[in-house]
């Protein structure tokens, strides 16, 4: 087991919680995750256990003002610390819904991890370091849960050389590794990134490319929905193979790893702009949303054959295992290999990721490293996160 995951005697045990809102931007996860004795590397045992799951959509004017500020805007600045302010607040509203529900008081719990809200992400971009920017508020998310606060866990990975994502395929490893056989586990948000956990030797993970954020974005555009419900509307169009072929010629896409990516990338205009040189502006919206169902398929099952080859089975999570269109064009991609939701093997697919931010937290507390810099680029191992005491 790489040393990243080795559990110390002085590992912090106990209740955490984790909150995640991705670029899907639909709304906040929190998990409480109770962790014991033998620390968070023991992938088998009673030591890693799920108490309790709430999720909170955002308010439309919130989710409104963290897309607008994807993208360079006036008064950025004003403008993401009122966002931040606002996270905070529905970050705690998470977490006092979730400690109720779990009858867990928030003395007892020892410490919050938080993403925060990724708004760019320009790793190793402009003068060799670059950066990425998550909102949010920790100072404010302490005070207002009275609970120790973890957070900003990318920034030193990206500090040291590295891509700062993705940061969960340690954890996957430490949930979903089976003894002599390899897998895949694929996370499906608003980009999508892969793990690969081998039978023998270091975990590989990297972004692989748009998840579900263009067709939430399309969705939106031409339903008036926030998401294409179990990929009903995708499953009715054609796919187009001219669009198809010019969406996957995208350079990222066949790019080897470490990479991450974001929608700093693949956002709106940089779909407009291959439909224009596909000629496919004035084609069905709803065979676009076909392709684009079918572009993420590929991106994600081309990334799996590449650099899981010993693998024949791929546990999907995030919001995109709940698309059936979506899971069946990825089996349909992947012949002879099992493609699941992850339910089955640990965590429901929307729990997946807040419990890696809670056990991030938990490494930060311990004086653990919680990258593995052969996933992100590194320099080497190191401890993530910024405390804010209760």
């Amino acid at each position: 087991m790489p040393s990243a995951l080795v559990a110390s005697s002085t590992a912090v045990q106990g209740w955490f919680v984790g909150l995640m809102s991705g670029t899907s931007l639909d709304g906040v996860d929190a998990v409480l995750l109770h962790i014991g004795p033998g620390g968070a590397a023991d992938a088998g045992g009673p030591s890693l256990q799920v108490r309790g799951h709430v999720a909170q959509p955002f308010p439309e004017p919130l989710r409104a003002e963290l897309l607008a500020l994807n993208t360079s805007g006036p008064d950025e600045l004003h403008r993401a610390a009122l966002a931040a302010n606002a996270l905070a607040r529905c970050y705690a509203s998470a977490v006092q819904a979730l400690l109720h529900n779990c009858a867990v008081p928030a003395a007892e719990v020892q410490a919050l991890g938080v993403h925060g809200q990724t708004v760019r992400h320009r790793p190793q971009a402009f003068d060799g370091t670059g950066y990425t920017v998550q909102l949010n508020n920790p100072a404010l998310l302490a005070e207002l849960t009275g609970i120790t606060t973890v957070a900003d866990f990318r920034t030193r990975d990206v500090a040291a050389g590295g891509q700062g994502a993705p940061l969960v395929p340690a954890f996957h490893q430490a949930v979903f590794a089976q003894p002599g056989r390899s897998l895949c586990v694929l996370n499906i948000g608003g980009m999508a990134n892969l793990s690969v956990l081998p039978a023998e030797g270091a975990v590989l993970g990297f972004d692989c490319g748009p998840g579900n954020a263009l067709l939430d974005h399309w969705c939106q555009q031409h339903q008036g929905q926030p998401f294409d419900r179990d990929g009903a509307w995708a499953a009715q169009g054609q796919v187009l193979p001219g669009l198809l072929q010019c969406l996957l010629d995208e350079p990222f896409l066949a790019a080897a790893p470490p990479k991450s990516t974001g929608r700093d990338l693949f956002h709106p205009a940089w779909l407009q702009e291959r439909l224009a040189q596909a000629g496919a502006l004035q084609a069905a919206p709803v065979d676009v949303q076909a392709t684009l169902a079918e572009l993420t398929a590929e991106a994600c099952a081309a990334s799996a054959r590449s650099y899981g080859k010993e693998s024949d089975l791929l546990l999907v999570c995030g919001g995109g295992a709940l698309n059936g269109d979506l899971m069946r064009r990825l089996a349909a991609r992947l012949p002879g290999w099992q493609v699941q939701a992850c339910t089955a093997y640990g965590l429901p697919p929307l729990q997946v990721e807040a419990a890696a931010f809670a056990w991030l937290a938990q490494r930060c507390l311990s004086h653990q490293p919680g990258n593995l810099a052969r996933v992100t680029g590194a320099a080497g191992p190191r401890i993530l996160g910024a405390i804010y005491p209760a």
